[in-house]
């Protein structure tokens, strides 16, 4: 079955012109519907836009339900001629931008409002997982399966007896992403983290250690999707391509690999880059094993080389390979589905330059893949996308 792509002969005058986050919380009051509405007045602040210029929302959620898309326009008061309800977890945020692009270019709307987050705890994480879908609440919980420290406690050993990757080299991600959180004022963990502190950590799901795993949290993020001509210059972030692909590959327990590998030369293709051309990186980091897997996937690197790659390079956002820029989930936590969307904010601020004492230097194009929807022993989506400003 071929990938959902995003035409090559789409119009690169389409593009995201605003971002929000909201602040992030291990445990608040306050309700998810007010998070997103929050986040949403910072987009529109962002973008210089109105309210009364939404005519388009989407929204990824894992407890939203049993709100969706068109009752949260709703209750924000806004009438739309078009609405998405994301399906794809950690994928589905990149994918609900890609799909806004098609219903502004097919004239179904003008102006999109994409938002993503989630308000629960570590516990109401645990139970989440534990219904998450029928072939994890048939057959996942009832054997014990450990949520997904224990499915991809399984992918990280296997990488790791095939190709000779070791805990040392993933633990450069968690390492360089938390120095760059140490600046964010938004990242719930901000403590000083050596290679060492890495390694020694307690075990959660052998490999997986307590510093591979992130922390449920809540939280919400908003982009706005757009024509770039509707505001300032200064304000554009050009999509020159993206794509998605979703249960790949088939029937495949713990693979070590994702629908990334199947776009990738289209992506680049696309969008008239090459790597080279990329100043950073946002990946969808659940765990450093599934950023190793997409920095292959994505052709970083060959596949079964990741490890050789991660050692030679500095994964914090001055470093030689800017990665999670902000410091990524593993630090600033996982705010739920937020947690696909939080890499495709923090490329935006990172384009326009307004990311302050962890802004990369004069970035130009970065790239943004998003990972999710666990099933029965993998996930099952894929997404990325490439970003420009326009200078």
């Amino acid at each position: 079955m071929p990938s959902t792509k995003l035409s090559s002969a789409v119009s690169t005058e389409v593009g995201m012109v605003g971002y929000g986050q909201s602040p992030y919380y291990k445990r608040t009051d306050q309700s998810l519907i007010s998070l997103l509405a929050q986040t949403s007045r910072l987009a529109l602040d962002s973008a210089g836009l109105q309210k009364s210029d939404i005519d388009g929302i989407s929204v990824c959620s894992f407890v939203l339900a049993p709100d969706n898309a068109v009752t949260l326009a709703e209750q924000f008061g806004l009438s739309v001629s078009w609405a998405y309800l994301g399906t794809a977890g950690g994928a589905g945020p990149v994918a609900a931008v890609l799909n806004a692009v098609r219903a502004i270019e097919a004239g179904q709307a003008s102006t999109v409002l994409c938002l993503a987050g989630d308000n629960y705890d570590i516990a109401g994480h645990y139970k989440l997982m534990d219904q998450f879908n029928r072939s994890l609440q048939d057959y996942g919980t009832p054997n014990g399966f450990g949520g997904a420290n224990g499915l991809f406690g399984v992918v990280q050993r296997k990488h790791m007896a095939t190709y000779g990757t070791t805990r040392a080299q993933l633990g450069r991600i968690s390492v360089g992403q938390r120095r760059s959180a140490q600046l964010n004022p938004n990242a719930l963990l901000r403590g000083p983290m050596t290679l060492d502190d890495y390694l020694n950590a307690r075990v959660i799901a052998d490999p997986i250690g307590l510093y591979d795993c992130v922390l449920p949290c809540t939280g919400a993020e908003a982009v706005i999707v757009t024509s770039l001509d509707r505001v300032d210059r200064s304000k554009r972030i050009r999509i020159l391509a993206g794509y998605e692909q979703h249960n790949h590959p088939p029937g495949e327990i713990a693979p070590l690999s994702g629908g990334w590998e199947l776009f990738r030369d289209r992506l680049f293709s696309d969008a008239g880059r090459t790597h080279a051309d990329i100043d950073f990186v946002q990946a969808y980091d659940d765990y450093p094993i599934m950023v190793a897997i997409q920095l292959e996937d994505l052709g970083f690197c060959r596949k079964g080389e990741v490890g050789e790659f991660l050692s030679r390079h500095d994964f914090s956002y001055d470093g030689s390979f800017p990665l999670n820029t902000n410091g990524g989930q593993l630090s600033c936590g996982q705010a739920g589905a937020g947690g696909g969307m939080i890499g495709l904010t923090e490329a935006v601020r990172q384009l326009r330059q307004e990311a302050g004492e962890f802004q990369t230097a004069a970035p130009r194009c970065g790239l943004v893949s998003g990972y999710g929807m666990v099933g029965y022993g993998h996930g099952l989506s894929s997404s990325a996308v490439i970003l420009e400003n326009v200078k």
